[in-house]
């Protein structure tokens, strides 16, 4: 019994803590804020009475340099391409046609050559980094302060800035394509008769150098004559060293190996010659008296 009149008492208290937050809040909301300006200095400061906007019949006010939607004005567009080769996200689609002549200027007094037949800006895909806006030559392109541009379908997020119908882009195309034919024809005549009235380069003539008096001349005869007189050098041609390969240089190598094997080898000592002793002759004897004697007696 104790714990569920604990429980009751719990529930009472913090239900009495959550009532007198928001009684706190219904004293202090005596007035109603109404387009209050976020550049004035006590915006932050002022944080009683109710803050509700009946958007969108009322918003609040946005600064000036807020970067939201792109903007691009067309008439003073040169159309560089040097906002969609730096976005990014490929969000900006040029289609540029070149012009036969300036046919206009910016207001900054830039010459226009060329034609935007398709300048389109897809938010959908936009990061609003505003690097397209400081590559702009002409400053035509902004980011503005229009921040709420929802819509039902995502298709039409993509903006198209470009003013010229199909017509005028396909006569503009025609005439830039005969306009680089008779350029290329022009070019092809010219170079023919360039080539033509080109006159033909005489030789120069070869100029002798002149001797003023007799002796030079003896001179120079005397040194004919000593270099006719002398043999000419016979010519020999420089025979080129052979290149050996691979293989030829392994068998060098082994040869010069086997050769410094037999040179650091020690030399065998020579074997001793036994000489075999000549057999020593008897003197035969000579048969003495007794001898024959003896011999004559015993027959």
């Amino acid at each position: 019994m104790t714990a569920y009149f604990k429980n009751i008492g719990n529930s009472i208290s913090t239900l009495w803590t959550g009532l007198k937050l928001t009684l706190g809040h219904i004293s202090k909301a005596t007035h109603t804020v109404k387009n209050k300006d976020i550049t004035s200095d006590n915006y932050f400061e002022d944080q009683d009475g109710i803050m509700t906007v009946a958007y969108p019949h009322e918003s609040i006010p946005v600064p000036d340099n807020g970067r939201y939607r792109l903007h691009n004005e067309i008439d003073d567009c040169i159309v560089c391409d040097k906002c969609a080769k730096i976005c990014p996200v490929d969000c900006i689609d040029i289609e540029p046609i070149k012009a036969v002549e300036t046919y206009g200027k910016t207001s900054d007094g830039t010459s226009k050559r060329i034609y935007a037949a398709k300048f389109d800006i897809n938010m959908a895909q936009c990061c609003f980094c505003g690097l397209c806006t400081t590559v702009c030559p002409t400053e035509c392109l902004t980011m503005t302060k229009a921040y709420d541009f929802s819509e039902y379908d995502v298709a039409d997020h993509t903006y198209s800035f470009a003013t010229m119908t199909p017509l005028e882009i396909l006569t503009k195309k025609q005439e830039l394509e005969e306009h680089e034919k008779a350029k290329a024809a022009a070019k092809s005549a010219g170079s023919g008769a360039t080539k033509a009235a080109r006159p033909v380069a005489k030789p120069r003539p070869v100029s002798k150098p002149k001797l003023n008096t007799s002796e030079d001349q003896d001179s120079v005869e005397e040194k004919k004559e000593g270099a006719e007189s002398k043999p000419k050098p016979k010519f020999k041609p420089k025979m080129k060293p052979k290149v050996k390969t691979s293989a030829e240089k392994e068998v060098k190598e082994d040869t010069e190996e086997k050769k410094e094997e037999a040179e650091n080898k020690p030399k065998a000592k020579p074997k001793p010659v036994m000489k075999k002793p000549k057999p020593v002759m008897k003197p035969k004897k000579k048969p003495s008296d007794n001898d024959e004697k003896g011999d004559t007696s015993a027959d």
